[in-house]
C-alpha cells in the first residue's frame, strides 16, 4: 500500500479569483467543478497528474488570518531575469509583497490576492526540472520526526535527511520536492493550506487511513457521512485528506 501526494488544497473566500490567479502565475488551466477551482497542466482535469503536483482551491467563508500559513509554495526560476520577470507579473496578477521575518534573502516572498504567502526563488540547481512548482514547503518542529511519519505515509524517496529540513521527491525524480524545515512556533490556527494524498487504484482508503493512524497521524472528524476524503493531522498538527481511490 502507498499513498501519493496529488495536489495542494487552499481555503478561499473567492476562490474562482484565487484559482485564476494560481492558473495564470504557473502558467497552468483552471477548471472548475462544483464550487471549486483545480490548477493544472493544459489538457484537462487530471487526478493523478503523471509529473506535477496540482493546486486547488476550496471555497471558505472566513478570510485568511494575520498568521503566516504553514505551508506554502516554492516557484522556481531559471535565471536571474527570469526571476525578476515573474515577480513583476505576479504582481500584476494581484500578488503583494509578504514579510514573514524573511530579512536579506536571494529570493522574494510574496502573497496571492487572499494574502498565502509562496516564495519566487533565486535560480538553483536542484530545482531545474521540477516545473513552475519548485517545491511544497512545509514548517515543522522536527524534521527528523516528520521524516520518519511522511517517509512510510507515501511512496516519495527521501532525499535529504537533517536537524534542519527533510526533502521528498516522486521516486520517478519528476514534480516538485516536498520539503519539511524546522522553524519556530507552533501551530495556533487552522491551516489554510494543505495536502492532498491519493491511494493507488485497487488500494483501499479506509485500510491507508488506519495504516496513517498507527504511524501517528491522528483523525481529525472531519470528511465523514458522504464527502468523499477523510482528513487527518500528521504527528506535527498538519491537516491532510486523503482522497477516494482512484479508479
Amino acid at each position: 500500500m502507498a499513498l501519493r501526494p496529488v495536489q495542494v488544497s487552499i481555503k478561499a473566500v473567492d476562490e474562482a479569483a484565487v484559482g485564476r490567479f494560481w492558473a495564470d502565475a504557473l502558467g497552468w488551466s483552471a477548471y472548475r467543478s462544483g464550487g471549486t477551482t483545480y490548477v493544472g497542466p493544459a489538457g484537462g482535469l487530471v487526478r493523478p497528474d503523471p509529473v506535477a503536483v496540482r493546486v486547488e482551491v476550496v471555497p471558505a467563508p472566513e478570510p485568511k488570518s494575520a498568521t503566516k500559513n504553514r505551508v506554502h509554495l516554492d516557484l522556481a526560476t531559471n535565471s536571474p531575469a527570469r526571476q525578476a520577470e515573474l515577480i513583476s507579473r505576479l504582481l500584476a496578477l494581484g500578488a503583494t509583497p509578504a514579510d514573514v521575518g524573511q530579512g536579506d534573502v536571494p529570493w522574494t516572498v510574496l502573497a496571492d490576492p487572499e494574502g498565502n504567502e509562496f516564495c519566487v526563488l533565486e535560480p538553483r540547481e536542484i530545482y531545474h526540472d521540477t516545473g513552475p512548482i519548485a517545491a511544497v514547503v512545509v514548517d515543522c518542529a522536527d524534521p527528523r520526526a516528520m521524516a520518519r511519519f511522511w517517509d512510510e505515509a507515501i511512496d516519495w524517496t527521501p532525499h535529504e535527511v537533517t536537524d534542519d529540513q527533510a526533502s521528498f521527491r516522486s521516486a520517478g525524480g519528476v514534480g516538485p520536492y516536498l520539503e519539511f524545515l524546522r522553524t519556530p512556533g507552533a501551530k495556533t490556527v487552522p491551516d489554510r493550506v494543505r495536502l492532498d494524498l491519493l491511494p493507488y487504484p485497487g488500494d483501499d482508503k479506509q485500510a491507508e487511513v488506519a495504516r496513517l493512524r498507527t504511524l501517528g497521524a491522528t483523525d481529525l472528524g472531519l470528511g465523514r457521512g458522504d464527502v468523499p476524503w477523510t482528513c487527518l493531522a500528521d504527528p506535527d498538527g498538519h491537516e491532510f485528506r486523503v482522497l477516494a481511490s482512484a479508479s
